[in-house]
């Protein structure tokens, strides 16, 4: 991170001797505030059905996104099985389907809030489509589990457990889904170290990552 707030080649690495075409990338960093309003299309219908039904939600929602035609409520972790609870149930949004949880790790995240669950609702009533995003820190990265809500979140809490490290409180067995039990670390982190990892296939061994190439 530089101190104009932009991100420097694809990676924020420097001094590797990248040879992809990356190296030269500025990204951007986007602040951290909610869209205007109004939202434009079914957003402002859906919000506001939100609002109705949760009078906390200013409270508890801490930005409201639209981007790219897609509308994501950035809430607060204590609040989110109430929310959930109202988008499924309420006759105005009936967001009957939870289709995916899935993990980022936002390194360079300014709250200091990095690890991110986001959430993807679907209503089959209404055909349209939400995003929830709950943020935490590294240090403290509980979470209350959605399973209690949605049952189709099982499995993908246990994957957002398994590679980053996420801890859903409430699960019924959160145990890791495709690592070994006694893997150390959570390998979708973006501090978690590559290569370095022999690999066997079909009798085969396949060198660690940063063994298979050189630039010299």
């Amino acid at each position: 991170m530089t101190e104009d707030g932009s991100r420097r080649d694809m990676f924020g690495a420097s001094g590797s001797g990248d040879t992809s075409g990356f190296g030269g990338l500025v990204v951007r960093v986007p602040a951290l505030a909610s869209s205007p309003k109004p939202y434009g299309g079914w957003f402002d219908e859906a919000t506001s059905a939100l609002e109705t039904a949760y009078p906390s939600f200013n409270d508890s929602i801490e930005r409201v996104v639209v981007h790219r035609g897609e509308l994501t409520l950035y809430v607060k972790r204590e609040a989110l099985l109430e929310v959930l609870g109202i988008l499924q149930s309420d006759p105005a949004l009936r967001f009957e389907m939870l289709s995916s949880v899935s993990g980022v790790d936002y390194l360079d995240d300014p709250t200091g809030r990095r690890l991110h669950a986001v959430y993807h609702l679907l209503s089959m009533t209404y055909r349209r489509r939400i995003r929830l995003e709950v943020s935490v820190t590294v240090e403290d990265p509980h979470i209350p589990s959605a399973t209690g809500i949605y049952p189709t979140a099982n499995w993908h809490e246990r994957e957002t457990f398994d590679f980053f490290g996420i801890v859903f409180d409430g699960h019924p067995g959160l145990t890791r889904i495709q690592m070994p039990d006694d893997w150390p670390g959570h390998p979708q982190r973006k501090d978690y170290p590559l290569g370095g990892v022999p690999v066997e296939y079909k009798g085969a061994t396949v060198p660690p990552p940063d063994e298979r190439r050189s630039y010299a």
